[in-house]
């Protein structure tokens, strides 16, 4: 006989108080911290608890009681379903104030280092439409609301109506198999909604099956947009072929798509039999146009490829790189290590106020950018390696290459290995500018570097107005 759990309480008339971490926000009932989302501080609400564990709880607000003075109208249809944008019900003035108060609290409660007056957050210019890329997956079966499912009629047999209706759209938290439907997403200009909606509307005319994650069939499986500040459109479509004729209804839709709209310089497609959706390891086939479009920054020229890095957030970007252009204080005669570097955008970007530019990067096809970006600019003092960056990146590199006067490194959320760490530390630049979209490991790697480096400067960037996800641009000087 199974035990019967309890019922989770409602707490009443609950303020919230705070932002926390992943985008909720936090109040406290008889000392129990209580961890809520889509909800700003100022509300007051009541709360049905979800989920309990010993030091804390996670709870959904299920009735609002005072709105806060902080909230916003959310600008999206989607907002509270799709997750995507968990703070467009807060003010973005605020917004700014919660990252900046998260990167001080990463960097002294995790680095426990001595830290000077932070600068204040960078805001970004543009709070929709900023994105220049985005991916949406397709599946066979969508994700409802609790009340999609209640207005449904009941099927002749008993229970709820057909659950296995096709959508393109995003993936939902908890839910691997079933994408929420998105009609229009305003991180983006408005052409990719246009697109995605042409492609469901076609797509579901014309009989075509839909991805099953489960079982692995279904012929339309997932598409990523990409748009420059050269007015280029790249559309990349994944295909699984399961039938002798899918190949025949693929090159349809892909006529369809390039004739409707005249405005996508570059189509790709591939035939993903993956297990996931990524295709960093697949030969895509181009359908029209070119293979890549441009990003520009000064007068510089950057060649974005379907599988290349590139800051997702155009116009922050290049005020990011101006940051870190800045932090390096080049003169003209450094050697700078660029680690992690992409498809070199930041190499070329400082490459004109330094002596001669190094970059590392995981990826080979994002090196070989890096290089075609080098030659395109004219830029003749720059090399690239692609590797493993603690495999790359070794005490014998730096005695081939010499010791860098600067080191600019941008790693990964999962910041950077203890091997590459240590090497830094032996080659012992004058500077290091460190750039990062995970305060928290950039926190974790500044207490490393502690005894040989001091924090002189820390500038929080926001690259994603709507999300909890912050950029922090930190410069360490070497202690005397």
């Amino acid at each position: 006989m199974t035990r019967k759990h309890k019922p989770f309480p409602l707490l009443e008339n609950v303020t919230i108080e705070a932002v926390a971490a992943e985008g909720k926000c936090v109040a406290h009932v008889n000392d129990m911290a209580v961890f809520v989302p889509f909800v700003v501080p100022g509300d007051v609400v009541d709360l049905q608890i979800r989920k309990k564990k010993h030091k804390y709880c996670e709870a959904e607000a299920v009735r609002i009681i005072e709105r806060s003075p902080l909230r916003t109208r959310p600008m999206c249809d989607h907002f509270g379903i799709c997750g995507g944008c968990k703070w467009q019900n807060l003010r973005y003035e605020e917004q700014l104030k919660a990252k900046q108060q998260q990167v001080y609290d990463q960097l002294s409660r995790i680095g426990k280092v001595e830290l000077p007056e932070f600068m204040p957050i960078l805001g970004s210019q543009k709070i929709s439409e900023y994105r220049n890329k985005l991916e949406f997956g397709c599946a066979n079966k969508r994700w409802y609301t609790k009340e999609e499912i209640a207005q449904m009629p009941p099927r002749e047999e008993g229970g709820e109506g057909n659950l296995n209706e096709p959508a393109i759209g995003f993936h939902i938290t908890g839910a691997f198999d079933k994408i929420y439907p998105i009609s229009k997403c305003h991180l983006m200009d408005d052409l990719h909604n246009q697109i995605r909606n042409e492609i469901r509307d076609y797509t579901l005319a014309h009989h075509f099956t839909y991805y099953d994650i489960r079982q692995q069939v279904g012929l339309l499986r997932d598409m990523v947009f990409r748009n420059s500040n050269t007015g280029e459109w790249m559309l990349i479509l994944q295909f699984h072929y399961d039938e002798p004729g899918d190949d025949e209804k693929a090159q349809q839709l892909l006529a369809h798509i390039a004739e409707k709209f005249p405005q996508l310089t570059s189509i790709l497609y591939v035939d993903n039999q993956k297990g996931n959706d990524t295709f960093g390891d697949l030969d895509l086939t181009l359908y029209k146009g070119t293979d890549h479009i441009f990003e520009t920054m000064e007068e510089l020229r950057f060649k974005v490829g379907p599988k290349s890095f590139y800051q997702t957030n155009t116009d922050q970007a290049y005020h990011l790189y101006c940051l870190a252009r800045n932090f390096a204080g080049l003169t003209g005669s450094e050697l700078v290590y660029d680690l992690y570097t992409g498809t070199g955008t930041i190499a070329n970007f400082v490459a004109r106020k330094a002596r001669k530019v190094i970059g590392i990067e995981y990826v080979p096809e994002a090196i070989e950018d890096a290089k075609i970006n080098s030659q395109i600019n004219h830029i003749d003092n720059t090399l690239f390696y692609a590797g493993d960056m603690k495999d790359i990146l070794t005490d014998e590199f730096v005695a081939r290459h010499g010791r860098p006067d600067v080191i600019i490194t941008d790693p990964p959320r999962a910041g950077m290995h203890p091997d590459v760490v240590n090497v830094i530390l032996n080659a012992a630049p004058q500077r290091v500018v460190y750039v990062s979209c995970n305060p928290a490991t950039q926190a974790r790697d500044l207490a490393l570097m502690d005894a040989q480096y001091r924090v002189a400067r820390v500038q929080p960037v926001d690259m994603f107005p709507h999300t909890p996800h912050v950029e922090n641009v930190v410069l360490l000087e070497k202690r005397q």
